[in-house]
């Protein structure tokens, strides 16, 4: 089977014994948040492998039709952003073909998250909500749900825990539409908290501390 291509991270020394898929942003690629592995700080008893996908190029109909590193084409840049469903899905289905990689090499589905930023995030969502095997979690950083009104969300991750993190001056995803996600998946049952932060459409080091807390606690043994 042809997968998405991948940087690969591996943090201790012992044997792997979890996995973090993590999705990138908009015109980024894999190598965007490969740095980010040593600033998690995670205990060298804690052996994870983290991948990290490089979406297809596509053209970006916001973008003029520049093609670039995509996971689905955004054809309107307002709140409710109008997408190519299609394509998001079919991202989807190629991250959970990694999810099934990892069980390949020995690591258990409830011993892998999903992790996305912006448009990762959105097909974090529906990657994980729809997978029929539990996940340990799902983080989803500065992003929307951008299929809420098809997403069928599996019995077997009804109750896995998500991490919704946004910033409050983000201009390029408005936190109103992180916060819908979570109104919408609390109501739907889910496991769902939120956190906001004083930054605008990236990351800061306050954030950086949870994920990695977040982390530990999901895959500590």
């Amino acid at each position: 089977m042809d997968y998405l291509p991948c940087v690969e991270i591996e943090t201790g020394t012992a044997p792997v014994v979890a996995s973090v898929i993590w999705l990138h942003g908009l015109g980024a690629d894999g190598n965007d948040f490969a740095p980010l592995v040593p600033e998690l700080n995670l205990p060298e008893s804690l052996s994870i492998r983290f991948i990290f996908p490089h979406a297809p190029e596509i053209p970006v109909t916001i973008n003029g039709g520049y093609v670039m590193p995509a996971w689905y084409d955004i054809l309107e840049m307002n709140l409710e952003r109008k997408i190519d469903e299609q394509q998001l899905l079919i991202s989807a289905t190629a991250v959970q073909a990694l999810i099934a990689r990892e069980q390949a090499r020995g690591i258990e589905s409830k011993r892998i998250v999903l992790a996305g930023f912006s448009q990762g995030g959105a097909v974090v969502y529906q990657a994980g909500l729809s997978f029929d095997q539990p996940l340990a979690g799902l983080l989803v950083m500065s992003s929307y749900l951008a299929t809420q009104a098809s997403l069928q969300i599996a019995a077997a991750n009804q109750a896995t825990p998500i991490m919704i993190q946004h910033g409050s001056r983000d201009g390029v995803v408005p936190e109103l539409l992180g916060q819908r996600a979570y109104r919408f998946l609390s109501d739907q049952g889910c496991r769902a908290s939120y956190e906001s932060y004083a930054m605008e459409h990236t990351l800061c080091a306050e954030q950086v501390l949870s994920i990695s807390n977040w982390l530990q606690f999901l895959l500590r043994q």
